[in-house]
């Protein structure tokens, strides 16, 4: 079982690698599968036919996974939005199905579509909706269950593609999610019942009226969103910056439903239930007593999961509960592995895509981490297991025969053991997931091993139960208690947190070496008395050392980031970096900069910025700036805004971008060609932009932002000699407002880039302005359709990736 359960996992895992989904008709081969039974029979040497068998036997669990994945992949991409209906006013009937997200410019929710009213369209059942303020046609709050006729705008769901970050695209696929939109608020929008029918809804509103609860009895308390998302699984209540103390620390894991909490909880029923049933002669002779408590642990775990959102870390815990419930209730013994692979088919098989996801390998791994330093050690110098031979030691059996009945020693004993077990498994976790969280966050907390050793207790043990309590009970007091216990654990989090090396982050490691030091890890969790186990830290260290190369001298590495509406271009020479723009601030916590910008950053090995040029006042420009400034040293600040805006922003000041300032960073020339020394107030912002161009020798770049006309003008007048280029941002993401014919004949590009949001509200870029690029002999490439684009630039040319087709997966448009 264990077998068919890792190489099935590759297969599906082998399917989101794919660029499109295969044909089943290849799917026959798995009726090979029988052959494993007929070699059995055949008069071969037995070896030989064990081998053939095994290899058959894992293929067939390979291709099962992989066209399971293909088979339900394909049944939801077959439910998507009609083309011709993107954009269009739809009247729908159906129910707010989560707990609407409140930003600063609305709501977010997911919507059932029970049917629709407008005729001859097939909307999607499932749909993420926005809602924003309108003064003049304000809408109500939407509430979870609620039932709504509503009119919306849709599209089918398109993100950002980038080479690191998150995936939009395939967490819609996962969440059934098959069109996105807004409410539209002049159409037609009546609230139909307060609470649809259905177990579902149920549960919807007792969580909304806890969350309710929550915030009428905590209101402003600094971390009443933490204790939400203890109760519900309610995340997004958490402020940004706890989240990043929580990150830095390493105890993210316990802000949420974990396994931890819900191993905990389904513990104490076990044991509660196991021993007041055991008072009953009836009881245990109609149900024995660890039956009915194997029973109560399971109900337990599946309501705390159910109540929390039922995450992939639930889900885990809960088919792992199951298992032992089950194998106690059939009188069966199941191996340890055998109960993880029970958890991994359990959330595997209904939901394919949750091997992309960094929460499904987190929490597995550390599961299978605690089983291998924990589960069936044996002692390497005495052959016995762990703890056994301290049994066996003669020191033992003297004290035993001195103090048969002590109590205290017994306790002694067993605090010894579960101490040494917990620092054991603290120091495995600490190693062991190193690996993974370089891989998919570039970073690893340097205080985690002290933060963990006391917000583990004092979380699990007090903070939940008692905000469990203030759920399930009409008394306030046991919410305050655990808010007062939390304001405890945020002392010492805070005091970590300040520390200046509290994080380790680096770029992203090559996958070979996540390899190695995966080996690694497991070369220096051996059992104690194994020899050597030092050299695992050398299987570690490539992670480490295997940076990206930077650019040779002459060269530059230029990224112009998909951002959706907006701009933002990482510019990287051999010594040297520079941020062209920032992108857009999208709504509360979430902005450019830290959603694409600094990850990228961060993975492409850029650990610091030498310039941050933000070119002018608007937000698709500068509404990740903030984002980049808090998470990496910026040595200076060049933009049109002047020092008082900035200082009123970004908390900075910086150098006002003129004309004719130029610098050189490893034989790459920048220079700014406009604006002018003598900003006018009469000149619209957009004019006011910083117009950069890059020079390796004959090649150019020319990065405009959103000037218009009147800037264009001033620069054929000013610059004309100097306007050509190989490759254009265009100005403007292609509005009509710019991109004149004599600056498209002035510049001339091989490539124009058209940085745009997917069906933005604006129509950039407008179809002339495309068709004007394209009639000047241009290359169009557009950062909705081409995502990032990559492009490396010397002395003899540019050479281009683009990203959404260079690393293209089946869920992506």
């Amino acid at each position: 079982m264990v077998l068919f359960t890792l190489f099935f996992t590759l297969g599906i895992w082998c399917l989101q690698q794919q660029a499109d989904l295969p044909d089943f008709a290849w799917a026959w081969s798995l009726l090979a599968f029988p052959l494993v039974f007929w070699l059995k029979q055949v008069s071969m040497p037995h070896t030989l036919v064990r081998g053939l068998s095994v290899l058959l036997f894992l293929l067939f669990s390979t291709g099962l996974g992989f066209y399971h994945a293909a088979w339900q992949a394909t049944q939801r991409i077959n439910v998507s939005l009609p083309e011709a209906w993107q954009g269009k006013e739809i009247e729908i009937v159906g129910v707010v199905s989560n707990l609407p997200r409140v930003h600063d410019r609305g709501q977010g929710l997911m919507f059932d579509v029970e049917h629709t009213i407008t005729p001859h369209v097939h909307v999607p059942p499932y749909l993420y909706l926005s809602t924003y303020q309108d003064a003049n046609n304000p809408l109500p709050p939407f509430r979870a269950g609620e039932r709504w006729q509503l009119t919306v705008r849709l599209k089918r769901p398109h993100g950002s593609s980038n080479p690191y970050g998150f995936d939009f695209e395939r967490w819609a696929l996962e969440n059934q999610v098959r069109a996105v939109g807004y409410v539209y608020n002049k159409g037609l929008n009546i609230r139909a019942d307060a609470l649809a029918a259905g177990w579902n809804y149920r549960l919807l509103s007792w969580r909304a009226a806890i969350l309710e609860k929550f915030q009428t009895t905590l209101g402003n308390a600094p971390y009443a969103g933490v204790l939400i998302a203890l109760a519900i699984g309610e995340q997004s209540a958490i402020p940004s910056a706890q989240w990043q103390v929580f990150t830095r620390t390493g105890v993210n894991h316990l802000m949420s439903i974990s396994g931890l909490h819900i191993t905990m909880l389904a513990s104490l029923a076990f044991a509660l239930t196991y021993a007041m049933w055991r008072r009953s002669t009836r009881l245990t002779l109609l149900i024995p007593a660890r039956k009915a408590a194997a029973l109560v642990a399971l109900l337990v775990a599946l309501s705390y999961s159910l109540l929390a959102g039922y995450g992939v870390p639930a889900q885990r815990t809960v088919y792992m509960v199951g298992a032992v419930a089950v194998a106690l209730w059939l009188n069966r013994q199941f191996s340890l592995a055998q109960i993880l692979s029970i958890a991994l088919l359990g959330v595997l098989i209904p939901d394919p895509w949750a091997v992309s996801s960094p929460g499904f390998w987190l929490s597995f791994s550390a599961v299978g981490l605690i089983l291998y330093v924990t589960a069936y050690r044996i002692d390497s110098r005495s052959g016995l297991q762990q703890g056994d031979a301290l049994r066996a030691s003669p020191s033992y059996y003297d004290l035993a025969n001195e103090e048969a009945d002590s109590i205290w020693n017994r306790r002694m004993n067993t605090f010894h053991r579960v101490l040494r077990e917990y620092l054991t498994v603290q120091w495995a976790m600490t190693i062991g997931l190193i690996p993974l969280l370089l891989a998919m966050f570039q970073q690893i907390s340097i205080v985690s091993p002290i933060a963990n050793a006391f917000a583990i207790p004092l979380v699990s043990f007090i903070v939940v139960p008692l905000t469990l309590l203030g759920a399930a009970l009409p008394w306030d007091v046991p919410l305050w208690l655990a808010h007062i216990a939390m304001d405890i654990v945020m002392v010492g989090l805070d005091s970590l947190n300040s520390l200046p090396q509290a994080v380790w982050t680096q770029h992203a490691p090559p996958a070979w070496t996540i390899v190695v030091g995966m080996i690694g890890v497991v070369w220096i969790l051996l059992p104690r008395g194994f020899p050597a186990r030092w050299l695992g830290i050398i299987w570690l260290m490539p992670m480490f050392l295997n940076a990206p190369e930077p650019p040779d001298a002459g060269h530059a590495r230029i990224v112009i980031f998909d951002v959706g509406q907006g701009l933002s271009v990482a510019v990287q020479t051999q010594q040297h970096a520079l941020l062209y723009d920032t992108g857009a601030d999208f709504s509360g916590d979430a902005d450019s900069g830290n959603r694409v910008i600094v990850p990228n950053l961060r993975a492409m090995g850029i650990a610091e910025l030498d310039t941050l040029v933000l070119s002018h006042d608007d937000n698709d420009h500068t509404g990740g700036a903030d984002s980049v400034l808090q998470a990496m040293p910026v040595g200076w600040i060049r933009s049109s805004m002047p020092d008082d805006v900035l200082q009123a922003d970004f908390n900075r000041t910086g150098t006002r971008c003129i004309d004719g300032q130029a610098w050189d960073w490893d034989g790459v020339h920048f220079t700014f060609l406009h604006p002018d020394a003598s900003p006018s107030d009469k000149v619209h912002d957009n004019d006011q932009s910083c117009v950069l161009r890059i020079s390796i020798g004959q090649q150019h770049i020319l990065l405009v932002g959103d000037i218009e006309k009147l800037a264009e003008a001033r620069l054929l007048n000013q610059h004309r000699a100097e306007l050509a280029a190989n490759l254009l941002v265009v100005p403007h993401h292609g509005s009509k407002s710019s991109s004149s014919d004599e600056f498209v004949a002035a510049v001339l590009p091989e490539y124009a880039v058209f940085t745009v949001g997917y069906r933005n509200r604006f129509g950039h870029p407008r179809p002339e302005i495309t068709q004007r690029y394209s009639d000047a002999g241009a290359e169009l490439l557009r950062s909705d359709e081409d995502g990032a684009i990559l492009v490396n630039m010397n002395a003899q040319g540019l050479s281009l990736e683009r990203h959404r087709q260079a690393h293209r997966r089946y869920w992506m448009q």
